[in-house]
């Protein structure tokens, strides 16, 4: 267990699940796209991978988070690609998808085993929900950036993130 604490509105929660850092091989898991087709990390292999982690697409400041990334990945290339993972169901994030004009990134669900969020170090023990994070994961599988947001309601600091895509995806 990941004794790794973040808050919301200032209240502690603990994260659980292996911590991963820069430098690790990424481990791959499994989550659902919005058609319930499984997904691995390892289906994007020998790409730039953008993993921004949210609560819940439908508060506003997963909202904000992306959608700035969406609006970023239409800049990125044909060797990145962005995706968004929560704990939503499938049919939640393609219906906010759709509402929301996101074309750019792919959405993708934790909910059934929370096997990203324990593999990451990011399912919030209390709520069963993920904790806001980013990671980038290099061509080769491995982890070059990690940032998780201390405070759940604080959006992430997107310049950092993606001068690390940059830096990683020359």
């Amino acid at each position: 267990m990941n004794k790794t604490k973040i808050t919301f509105h200032g209240n502690p929660l603990t994260l659980a699940g292996n911590q991963v850092k820069p430098g690790d091989s990424a481990p791959d898991f499994e989550v659902l796209a919005n058609d319930l087709s499984p997904v691995r990390l390892s289906d994007f292999a020998g790409k730039v991978c953008v993993i921004s982690v949210v609560p819940s697409l439908d508060t506003p400041v997963c909202d904000i988070q992306t959608r700035t990334f969406n609006a970023e990945a239409a800049a990125l290339g044909d060797d990145v690609v962005v995706l968004t993972i929560s704990m939503d169901l499938p049919f939640a994030q393609q219906r906010w998808c759709g509402a929301a004009g996101i074309e750019n990134i792919r959405t993708l669900s934790d909910h059934r085993n929370a096997e990203f969020g324990k593999a990451f170090g990011v399912l919030i023990d209390e709520l069963r929900l993920l904790a806001r994070a980013v990671f980038i994961v290099d061509a080769n599988g491995v982890i070059r950036y990690k940032q998780v947001v201390e405070e759940l309601t604080d959006e992430p600091d997107y310049d950092a993130a993606m001068k690390a895509v940059t830096g990683v995806a020359v």
